[in-house]
């Protein structure tokens, strides 16, 4: 009963400060299990918690020895997980960076977005039916200097023109990239990372180059196939292959005009948690 009456008193003291403390905590457990969602680092995760459950088991029951040992392992081993998980470390930093409360607005009005989304959809259309190898990379929160660096610099406004001629067979800057930010085409040629996922062995370097960017930015890649003429689309480091021109420009319009009008994801919780709130 004193346990009862101690759960009642807490609840009675708890102020609008703890309310948003716990809230803020909430918010960053469940944004750190989404990130590690489905990836190595869960695994490890489960690891971590049965071994430190054991620990603190052996330590109540007085197994000295077996506390011991577990107690120093963990010590000398979080310096060697920090090496052996340093791309998922590396890849939480930059969620991280990009998760801010404001964010940058490419594109001013849908005019903007969709003379952009009509010639990089043409491009691609006819790049298809010509069986065109391209890889067409769209800029969004995280900036692509590093890889604009490594290519070519074209600074020109995007057109289906440029676009093909950029990719023509005997185009130099053919095999690389095009990184495109806002209405403007910054450099061709482009060198991007390579994916070290497992994916199907049909799919080219293009198709690990757009997935390796998309992993560790936010960037939208488009990949052409020069051997079936296939359209694909890499977000987020996942590949969806098939699309028809249609359903490109569908997608492209949707993640454009989405990401100039939407708030951050925190705002947005926080307004809709203020919304049912008010309505109460």
């Amino acid at each position: 009963m004193n346990g009862f009456y101690g759960l009642i008193d807490l609840i009675k003291n708890i102020t609008l400060r703890n309310v948003i403390d716990i809230i803020i905590v909430a918010y960053i457990l469940y944004e750190f299990y989404i990130l590690i969602k489905e990836t190595r680092a869960e695994q490890l995760l489960k690891g971590l918690i049965f071994i430190i459950a054991v620990m603190k088991l052996s330590d109540w029951l007085g197994l000295v020895t077996l506390y011991w040992i577990i107690k120093n392992t963990l010590t000398v081993g979080v310096i060697a997980l920090i090496i052996i998980f340093q791309p998922e470390l590396r890849k939480a930093l930059e969620h991280l960076g990009r998760s801010r409360f404001l964010t940058k607005r490419f594109f001013e009005t849908d005019e903007e977005i969709k003379r952009v989304v009509d010639e990089i959809t043409i491009a691609v259309s006819n790049m298809s039916h010509s069986k065109t190898g391209s890889l067409i990379i769209i800029e969004q929160e995280t900036g692509l200097n590093d890889f604009v660096s490594n290519g070519v610099k074209i600074d020109g406004i995007v057109s289906s023109e440029l676009l093909e001629n950029i990719f023509f067979e005997n185009s130099p800057w053919h095999d690389g990239a095009v990184i495109i930010r806002k209405d403007r085409i910054l450099a061709a040629g482009c060198v991007l990372p390579l994916t070290e996922q497992e994916i199907n062995k049909e799919l080219g370097t293009r198709h690990r180059a757009a997935i390796g960017v998309t992993e560790s930015s936010d960037a939208i890649a488009i990949v052409v196939s020069e051997e079936t003429g296939t359209i694909s689309i890499s977000v987020n480091g996942r590949l969806t292959r098939g699309y028809t021109v249609e359903r490109l420009k569908n997608v492209l319009t949707k993640i454009l005009v989405h990401n100039m009008f939407s708030d951050s994801t925190m705002i947005k919780k926080v307004k809709t948690w203020l919304g049912k709130t008010n309505k109460k």
